[in-house]
């Protein structure tokens, strides 16, 4: 329990940090969904889809084999292996476009605005470049540089998208006053400049990490690393096209294209309101891999293991009965116009609860070395994406869209869980785990009925919600008071 209790206090610190910076940045979404037209924010979900898909490439794998590596060799050595690898992805892929570019975005739709694009690879670039002086803090359990430099890489996004979007076109309306560097006819463009201009002073603030790049590359050792990171690459694609292909296929495969850009805005918006999840499960994701690392050799691991698969379900839990519960409060961080897709609100937080838990089960593979396993799995989900998001959009728009990520992530997570046991036996209490996610079905399905009789948002509403997220919460303590009681000393 007390290497339970360190993981715990890794993921506050990652958790606390990344949750003020992104819950600042969550707070942009109520401008931009008030700021831009439905079609607009679409343009911007469908880019950010794409940066999320290439991101993967130029870092391919490079970070967990960073961890892993680390183990065994000389972890300067490989960090220098990996920054050197994503470096070169990085150059390799801007000359690439620097041909490329203007055509992709003739062939994408966007010939009238090619600085999309652009600006969506150099952002590409410097984030992929910063990505593995992150991970070096991680492996060094540096959390409060990393947490720093996270959140002021958030806050310079912040401010500048507020200057562009907020106080620029206020003074200008008001008092005819026109601040520096703003073009009235950018529009949707400053979101991504205000992105790009963040990258890069992120990329100079982790300087001092970057000289590390001097001890030069190990060919013979950088084999090893790509060999294992090979997988990984697939894993981590595959995982994008769960995680954002639909936002992407949803412009070409729905008949309207300019319909389908206003329901990516629609989607993407809404997809926003499962952020609580998405954010745990980020910080979970940050302190777990080099702890699970850390530990693979101790005689308990599994055991440590199976202990916080339950604590990591109930939390996730508590979060999807805090957001569904109090819905009608959440949704009012997105503009009214996108309140009709508040629909796939509840699928997707359970998409994403499927998909933190077969993170935790994914452990099976990296530990054992047999990532190519991953890769299966993940290539497995992005076939199941691809081929029903082919099928339901057709016919649902983008609530096809949210149930093809859910039977995707499930679909994973059992794979991953009968394989793994096989493989690499793991003893997790599955029947209680099942027990929690029925009881929070059933408290969920009581509050939509409630509601014939009780508004939500009247005070009636908000306590008989309050008892049913508290009644969950205790029943959790209760079932794991022992192992809490040991954890808390």
């Amino acid at each position: 329990m007390s290497q339970i209790k360190k993981l715990a206090g890794e993921t506050a610190v990652y958790g606390l940090s990344s949750i003020a910076g992104r819950f600042l940045n969550y707070l942009l979404v109520p401008i931009f969904t008030r700021v831009f037209t439905q079609t607009e924010y679409g343009i911007n979900v469908e880019f950010y889809a794409y940066i999320s898909f290439f991101n993967i490439i130029l870092t391919h794998g490079m970070e967990t084999a960073f961890f892993r590596f680390a183990q065994k060799e000389s972890s300067m050595q490989v960090f220098a292996n990996a920054l050197i690898s994503v470096i070169g992805a990085s150059f390799l892929f801007l000359f690439i476009m620097f041909f490329a570019g203007n055509p992709i975005s003739n062939a994408i739709g966007y010939g009238n605005h090619p600085e999309y694009l652009w600006y969506a690879v150099f952002i590409l670039a410097f984030d992929a470049i910063s990505a593995i002086p992150f991970a070096l803090l991680r492996q060094q359990n540096k959390a409060l540089r990393f947490a720093v430099i996270k959140n002021l890489n958030i806050l310079i996004n912040i401010s500048l998208n507020l200057y562009f979007l907020v106080l620029c076109p206020y003074l200008k309306s008001n008092n005819n006053l026109i601040l520096p560097f703003y073009f009235e006819n950018l529009g949707i463009s400053y979101v991504f400049i205000a992105n790009l201009c963040a990258s890069i002073i992120t990329a100079f603030m982790l300087s001092a990490e970057l000289l590390k790049i001097k001890l030069g590359l190990d060919q013979a050792l950088w084999k090893k690393m790509f060999l294992y990171a090979l997988p990984m690459l697939f894993v981590g694609f595959a995982g994008m096209i769960n995680e954002t292909l639909d936002r992407a296929l949803l412009r070409y495969i729905w008949p309207n294209a300019e319909e389908a850009k206003a329901m990516n805005g629609i989607y993407g918006a809404n997809y926003k309101l499962s952020i609580l999840i998405t954010l745990f499960i980020q910080a979970f994701k940050y302190a777990a891999e080099p702890f699970f690392f850390a530990h693979a050799k101790t005689s308990d691991k599994r055991e440590i293991y199976a202990d916080v698969m339950n604590y990591f379900v109930l939390i996730c839990l508590s979060i999807f009965l805090m957001v569904t519960l109090f819905l009608d409060f959440f949704k009012h961080f997105i503009g009214e116009d996108f309140y009709e897709g508040l629909v796939v609100v509840p699928i997707l937080l359970w998409a994403n609860i499927f998909l933190g838990v077969y993170y935790n089960i994914s452990i099976w593979y990296k530990l054992s070395d047999q990532t190519n396993k991953g890769a299966i799995i993940s290539v497995i989900g992005a076939v199941i994406t691809i081929v029903l998001n082919i099928l339901l959009i057709p016919q649902m728009g983008y609530l096809g869209c949210a149930y093809a990520t859910l039977i995707c992530y499930f679909s994973m997570l059992v794979i991953g869980y009968v394989w793994g046991q096989k493989v690499y036996p793991i003893p997790y209490k599955t029947t209680k785990l099942i027990a929690y996610g029925l009881l929070s079905i059933v408290i969920y399905a009581g509050s939509l009925y409630l509601k014939k009789w009780v508004d939500p948002i009247s005070i009636t509403g908000v306590l008989l919600n309050t008892v049913l997220l508290a009644g969950f919460i205790l029943t959790g303590f209760l079932t794991e008071r022992k192992n809490l009681s040991v954890f808390i000393k």
